[in-house]
């Protein structure tokens, strides 16, 4: 069996540890700003306290872009002639370009030698899907037995984030301008899930910023029982004041906190969900 290289997208979002720690090829989308004829890559040469800084002197938001499929072949190809076999996820299918991109670039290599997984998920959502990549590589699977493992583990991940103010999805063209309206006359600070491998509005608690963080927090006690509890995220987009570490400090007394990592999202799903959100993210057991 040849060795293994895993391999996801940087809006994976897990930090540099863990990354290092697992030996996970990362690779970048793009990110373009509007008046400014650079292309970026998320992680590489923008990242989203930039963004945010932007966004405040022009009052625009950031495009972001797929792999496309040359980069892919790529990235795969300098692997693959020196022997590995490649296990891939990242951004899901309705969100992205990428995935297909990828499945895309696999025709120009032999049969059998990549696996493209489609984690219908975002964020440290997909993150989680890689991590348990690395698992099933290190105990020995190979990648089409990775791929089987992990695809029945997709339905199971917990994906939700609250978020702070609707501007970046309003300026972004993912949310209408009476939504954002109402939003903030209503002090609504909106809680988004993964559903169906679609980014949804779950619930919109009124009141202050963190209702909805509890409720979120909630939502993870009552899940608990069924959580597989050997990583669990807390994300957030940057400006939290202190939130991310409000939320270790209430669930930390319930699970093995050397499980519970806090991570940074990326300047691709900073550029959709602005400052200020925070998700709780795990894998539910079947």
């Amino acid at each position: 069996m040849n060795k293994i290289i895993v391999m996801c997208d940087s809006t994976c979002d897990l930090g540099e540890e863990l990354i290092k720690k697992n030996d996970i090829k990362v690779v970048s989308l793009h990110v373009s700003i509007p008046g400014d004829d650079r292309d970026y890559l998320d992680g590489v040469n923008l990242f989203p306290d930039e963004i945010y800084k932007r966004v405040e002197e022009s009052g625009k938001t950031p495009k972001t872009g797929a792999r496309n499929i040359g980069e892919f072949i790529e990235d795969f190809k300098k692997y693959i002639d020196d022997g590995y076999d490649i296990i891939y996820t990242g951004i899901g299918s309705s969100l992205s370009s990428s995935y297909n991109n990828a499945l895309l670039a696999t025709k120009e290599f032999p049969e059998g030698r990549i696996e493209v997984i489609d984690g219908k998920n975002l964020s440290t959502g997909t993150g989680l899907l890689v991590l348990k990549m690395c698992k099933f590589r290190d105990e020995g699977d190979d990648i089409h037995e990775i791929a089987r493992k992990v695809r029945e583990l997709v339905p199971h991940v917990s994906a939700k984030f609250c978020i702070d103010q609707l501007d970046y999805l309003y300026k972004g063209g993912r949310c209408s301008g009476m939504t954002k309206l109402f939003a903030n006359l209503l002090s609504i600070h909106p809680i988004a899930k993964v559903i169906d491998g679609n980014l949804t509005v779950y619930k919109v608690p009124r009141g202050k910023y963190v209702k909805a963080v509890d409720l979120q927090i909630e939502e993870f006690m009552k899940d608990l029982p069924n959580i597989d509890t050997s990583n669990i995220f807390i994300t957030h987009s940057g400006r939290m004041d202190g939130m991310e570490e409000y939320v270790y400090e209430k669930i930390k007394n319930y699970v093995d906190p050397s499980n519970i990592h806090i991570t940074r999202a990326g300047s691709v799903i900073s550029s959709h969900c602005g400052p200020k959100t925070i998700g709780i993210l795990y894998i539910l057991r079947k």
